[in-house]
């Protein structure tokens, strides 16, 4: 049975569009903190608020699910579409990252309009991505009553640190996810005129390089030439992890030919990273090295040190100290494993350590594996269709540069289901920073692709799992 036009609904979803707007801009005053025990009660009240509103939209089952020492996640469902449509898992999260300290012009918890953009935390990542659906299911009960697809709405509590009990409510809520296609909302666009569809992710673990020389500090003066420095022999440790522009010198991968030519063509340019990453106007981005920007960003690995215990200048004194770390922040590219990379970094570091230091490697914090995924099949091209009548464009297969858990859980659990990821998030949404926004043009084309590909997918034979 084929299902209603989509285009009647795509109109109404358009005029509604500032209604739209007005209400994600009321989900963003809840400080939806996840990471800060103060504002957990707000993550709880916003969850009890979408789950109001999501049973006054026309969804059943709407509840708020709870598990012990974990923040709740919301859960809703239209399954009358019959059983010869498919059921269509949407996923977003609700929760936030903090904002203290950071330099905002604007209050990062009141919505503002300017320059057709819409400022606040969460603006895109990630409470646009699953109000756009929101949007569109209401257009479709509007039009007709009906969606041309069974629906799942599963938007988690937890994401923004690291998911850590979402596959204890997948045990807990099998009914919840079982599906037979999954629309994952959190994922970037590679401009506010092309789609995106995210097909990689680069893993990420964090390791303690530690040096140590002296049991207690000693006279800098007295001692100094003769006594390793373990402030600089970690400084020089460091520096032989990255070659001169900064980058990795170990678990260089190598990407397939075809994809290395065809990732030149995606709109990273070094304008677009100069903006989109706020780079000072005098400092220019690192240099190709005859990879693309694309490549770096996505398809190898990469290191930061997040944190040090080398001396802050209130502790200065002339001495020559007993320990010094680095926490290093690495992110592992999709098809390598965090063991591998680990291991050649630590015999990087313990080979001739420089004025004979002791050194070691300590695994601490996160460790998650890289994704790489295949789209292929019929719910892909039911999505290029939807994405070409919304933005003119079909998805454009992009990667991303930072390690999401909820995905590598996802791929993981439900590999065999297409799992369609996309977003509301563009190079100059500033996810995790100040002055985070949303491309206003980019919200009212996905939700426009949302009321389409619904209309896709309830069309498109094949789908539904076990058939």
């Amino acid at each position: 049975m084929s299902s209603p036009s989509s285009d009647a609904v795509a109109a109404l979803a358009d005029s509604r569009f500032q209604q739209t707007v007005e209400r994600l801009s009321g989900y963003l005053t809840y400080p939806a903190i996840s990471c800060d025990s103060a504002h957990f009660d707000d993550v709880r009240a916003l969850a009890a608020k979408i789950r109001d509103d999501l049973e006054a939209l026309g969804m059943d089952r709407a509840r708020v699910c709870e598990l012990p020492d974990a923040l709740p996640m919301v859960a809703a469902e239209w399954l009358h579409a019959g059983a010869d449509k498919p059921t269509v898992l949407i996923y977003g999260h609700l929760d936030l990252q903090p904002v203290k300290g950071e330099p905002w012009v604007t209050d990062p918890h009141v919505a503002v309009e300017q320059d057709g953009r819409l400022y606040a935390r969460g603006s895109a990542d990630d409470m646009g991505g699953w109000v756009s659906h929101l949007a569109a299911v209401q257009a479709w009960l509007e039009v007709h009553g009906s969606l041309p697809v069974n629906l799942k709405l599963v938007i988690e509590g937890e994401e923004e640190i690291g998911s850590p009990n979402l596959e204890r409510f997948m045990d807990a809520y099998p009914d919840v996810f079982a599906s037979d296609v999954m629309i994952l909302t959190d994922c970037e666009n590679p401009s506010t005129e092309l789609p995106g569809l995210t097909v990689s992710l680069r893993g990420l673990t964090e390791v303690e390089l530690v040096c140590e020389a002296l049991s207690s500090d000693g006279h800098s003066g007295l001692w100094g030439n003769m006594v390793p420095d373990v402030s600089t022999a970690l400084c020089a440790l460091i520096a032989r992890l990255v070659d001169a522009d900064g980058r990795p010198t170990f678990g260089r991968m190598e990407v397939p030919a075809d994809w290395a030519e065809a990732s030149w063509k995606v709109p990273l340019n070094d304008a677009v990273i100069h903006d989109g990453a706020h780079i000072l106007p005098d400092v220019k981005p690192l240099p190709h090295q005859g990879r693309s920007p694309a490549e770096w960003m996505w398809r190898q690995p990469a290191l930061t040190v997040v944190a040090t215990t080398l001396p802050r200048p209130e502790h200065k004194k002339n001495a020559l100290r007993t320990r010094a770390s680095a926490t290093l922040s690495i992110r592992v590219a999709p098809g390598q494993t965090t063991d591998e990379l680990l291991s050649e970094l630590t015999e990087i570091v313990t080979t001739d350590p420089p004025g004979g230091v002791r050194v070691t490697v300590e695994r601490e914090g996160w460790d998650g594996q890289g994704w790489l995924y295949t789209p292929k099949g019929p719910a892909f091209e039911a999505a290029d269709r939807a994405y070409r009548k919304a933005w003119g464009h079909e998805l454009v297969q992009v990667g991303v540069g930072g390690s999401i858990p909820f995905v590598a859980i996802f791929g993981e659990r439900f590999g065999d289901l297409p799992l369609i990821l996309n977003g509301v998030m563009d190079p100059k949404t500033t996810a995790h920073g100040p002055n985070e926004s949303m491309h206003l043009g980019v919200f009212r084309k996905t939700i426009a692709a949302n009321v389409h590909l619904y209309a896709e997918l309830g069309d498109t034979p094949g789908l539904i799992r076990g058939d």
